[in-house]
């Protein structure tokens, strides 16, 4: 579902008390998929210690079939998916409207690319006047609201939802990368930001352990904070929950969504049909599926007269998380200059999902940041190779190399040496061809919308986009146009 599938290697160490994401100890596996099973909806089994993904096929047909019957539990939004998308979108209805809501999962929260990434919602590499630009802006003003809000109400936005002034930098080691970076900074300050550009001498004040050489240099956004996104999904569901008991949210999770119901007479979507429930919705369905939105579309729709095609694509990504790593620290949120290029990467890789992962053919871009519980996170990596959610030690060697040639200290010491202390966080990114994800209604679909595609800006573009789908259900005024986001 909006969760895609997510592997992350824990060792020697058990999941963090204060954060409520329901992991057990040790692996996490969300086994990978054949080629034979891509094209349908995931169900999810917890045996021993492990969730394994199974294949579910759709039991009752899209077509015209109407709602079952008034014993069915009625909402009037039904949300599909419950990463940072959906939980987000499932807030905003509670929150600004008086509109009951349900989310229906076929995993839990943070069982996804949510969990697995990094956590930054930084604005150094955004590019002003882009398709994206304003509701970047737009959901980094709502997440600082947002943390403005915690600290009125008297609570601690780091413990809540890991909420860390890191600043962003985007680092470049040549003549070249620094001119290219001058300019990054003009434009961020003609935009409103309080960007600048670091020399070299300057850098090193910063980052001490970082070494660029003489030619190097920044553009730094020393407002810019990251969060942690399970402590933040943790903290947002749990606000979700508290309308729970005035009849107006309901979750669903370890349900499968098996079709959609239309009315025969307005062809408007009525309820979603799960493996366990039909949940009727009076108002709006939401696909907030993420990298299973595809398949999930194809699916439901398989057996009707509609065609559409969703042409998200999984985008395989790596993390290398460090405990207790004292070689050095980082103060400030890193990217190498190539990131912006390595983000919009489209790779030559094969998508067939039962080929295994090459790492030749992944794109490598230094990343880093220290967590709130200060251990060192490093990566990344992008690859198109179906679901595939194996670890590839051979890209985790390239991650540490890339990291390497930025800070030498790293050179001293032994990944290998590093293992009992260290997570490996595998998701799937949600990519769509164009690099915009899609923000509203289903095409044929009457009362149906997509927020779906965000790839690695889910964190950052997550408040804005449930803003919008809120403004278009209730056919209000939106802060952000959007046009650009249409399928």
């Amino acid at each position: 579902m909006a969760t895609s599938a997510l592997k992350i290697a824990l060792t020697n160490r058990s999941p963090d008390a204060a954060v409520p994401c329901r992991y057990p100890a040790g692996t996490i596996r969300i086994s990978a998929l054949s080629n034979t099973t891509k094209a349908h909806p995931l169900s999810f089994s917890q045996s021993s210690t492990n969730y394994e993904a199974t294949r579910f096929r759709p039991t009752r047909a899209f077509g015209s079939n109407r709602v079952s019957g008034s014993g069915d539990p009625a909402f009037d939004v039904v949300i599909v998916g419950a990463g940072i998308i959906g939980l987000t979108i499932a807030r905003q209805f509670l929150l600004g409207s008086n509109l009951s809501v349900a989310i229906v999962d076929a995993a839990v929260p943070c069982a996804g690319a949510t969990g697995a990434g990094q956590g930054y919602i930084w604005r150094v590499h955004k590019i002003p006047g882009s398709d994206k630009w304003e509701l970047a802006m737009r959901s980094h003003q709502l997440w600082e609201e947002m943390a403005e809000s915690i600290t009125i109400q008297g609570m601690d936005p780091l413990l809540e939802l890991g909420w860390k002034k890191t600043g962003s930098m985007l680092v470049g080691r040549t003549e070249e990368d620094c001119l290219a970076l001058r300019k990054k900074v003009e434009n961020l300050v003609d935009a409103g930001l309080g960007a600048k550009f670091l020399s070299s001498d300057e850098l090193m004040a910063e980052e001490p352990s970082l070494n660029l050489g003489k030619e190097g240099g920044a553009a730094f956004m020393p407002d810019d904070c990251q969060i942690d996104a399970r402590r933040a999904v943790a903290f947002i569901e749990k606000a979700n929950r508290a309308f729970a008991a005035e009849g107006r949210y309901a979750e669903f999770f370890y349900e499968p969504v098996t079709g959609l119901l239309r009315s025969e007479s307005s062809g408007e979507v009525e309820a979603v049909q799960t493996s366990k429930t039909t949940l009727r919705s009076k108002k709006a369905v939401i696909i907030a599926a993420g990298s299973w939105t595809g398949s999930l579309m194809h699916d439901i729709l398989k057996d009707s007269e509609i065609e559409l095609d969703f042409p998200v694509k999984p985008r395989k990504g790596h993390l290398l998380v460090l405990e207790n790593f004292k070689s050095f620290k980082v103060n400030h949120g890193l990217m190498e200059a190539g990131y912006v290029n390595h983000e919009s990467a489209t790779l030559s890789s094969t998508t067939d999902p039962g080929n295994k992962s090459d790492a030749n053919t992944a794109s490598i871009s230094m990343t880093a940041t220290m967590d709130m519980s200060g251990r060192l996170v490093l990566g990344s990596s992008r690859q198109l190779v179906g679901f595939d959610t194996e670890i590839d030690e051979s890209i985790i060697d390239r991650i540490w190399d890339r990291a390497s040639e930025f800070f030498p200290q790293l050179k001293e010491a032994s990944l290998r040496e590093l293992s009992e202390s260290r997570e490996v966080r595998v998701g799937l990114r949600p990519y769509m061809p164009g690099g915009k994800p899609v923000i509203g209604p289903v095409p044929g679909l009457p009362m149906t919308f997509f927020a779906a595609g965000h790839e690695g800006e889910g964190l950052s573009l997550a408040l804005g986009t449930a803003e919008m789908i809120l403004n278009m259900v209730l056919e209000s005024p939106h802060k952000v146009s959007p046009a650009p986001f249409s399928l």
